[in-house]
C-alpha cells in the first residue's frame, strides 16, 4: 500500500508476530498504523461462543484495521496472524501527519477502504440466501475480482474450508460437503486437498 522505504523515513519499525498471535484485539485503542510484509493477516470478530466471523484476510502488501486511524474509535474487529508474519508499524499521529503531507495517500485510502465496504456488502447480501453454493460463489467470484487470496497464476483458492466458512457465515461441515458437490459437477477443482477455480462467471445458479 504505502511505499516501504517512504515508512521507514518517517520513522516505521518492523513487527515479526507468530502463527494465531494476536496483534490488536477489538475494542482496544489503536496506536498505528499497520502493513504487511510477508505473511496473512485475519481480521475477524469472535462471538462468546468463540465462533469466528472473519471479513478480511490480509495479505503482503496490504494495510489492515484502519478504521480507528481517521474515526478515533476503538478497533471494531480483532487482528490474528495466519502465520508467521512480519509487519510494518507506524505511530498513528506521525502516520496522519504523513497522509497531511501526501494527499494523494489519503485519496487511495478513501479508494481502498470503499472497495472493502463493497466486497463486504457484497458477501453479506449473500447471506441471505439459503443455499450455501451460492453462498461460496459469491464469494470466490468477489476475491478473483480483487485479486485476492488466490494465485492468478494456477487460479489456486489460498483460503482453507473453515476460513471459508467463518467468512461466509456456514459451517465448515456444510462448505466441505457443498464444494464436495461443486467439484463432482466441475465448478471447482479439488486436488490433494487444495481447491483450484475455473471461470466462475460461467456458472449460472439454478
Amino acid at each position: 500500500m504505502i511505499d516501504i522505504n517512504l515508512l521507514l523515513a518517517w520513522g516505521a519499525t518492523y513487527k515479526k508476530v507468530g502463527v494465531n498471535e494476536i496483534v490488536f484485539t477489538e475494542g482496544q485503542q489503536c496506536s498505528y498504523y499497520y502493513q504487511i510484509i510477508s505473511g496473512t493477516i485475519s481480521w475477524l470478530n469472535i462471538d462468546e461462543d468463540g465462533r469466528e466471523c472473519i471479513h478480511y484476510i490480509a495479505e503482503a502488501g496490504e494495510s489492515f484495521g484502519e478504521f480507528p486511524l481517521f474515526d478515533d474509535g476503538p478497533y471494531a474487529a480483532s487482528a490474528i496472524a495466519n502465520s508467521e508474519s512480519i509487519l510494518i508499524r507506524l505511530y498513528k499521529p506521525v502516520f496522519l501527519d504523513l497522509l497531511n503531507e501526501k494527499n494523494k495517500l489519503l485519496f487511495e485510502f478513501t479508494r481502498l477502504l470503499t472497495k472493502r465496504l463493497r466486497f463486504k456488502y457484497s458477501v453479506i447480501k449473500s447471506f441471505g440466501s439459503n443455499c450455501p453454493e451460492e453462498r461460496i460463489i459469491n464469494l470466490i467470484k468477489n476475491l478473483k475480482a480483487e485479486s485476492k487470496n488466490y494465485c492468478a497464476d494456477c487460479d489456486q483458492l489460498k483460503l482453507t474450508r473453515q476460513q471459508i466458512a467463518d467468512m461466509t457465515g456456514l459451517r465448515v461441515e456444510t462448505v466441505i460437503r457443498t464444494m464436495r458437490q461443486m467439484h463432482t459437477k466441475g465448478d471447482i477443482i479439488i486436488s490433494r486437498g487444495k481447491v483450484f477455480c475455473k471461470d466462475m462467471t460461467e456458472i449460472i445458479m439454478a
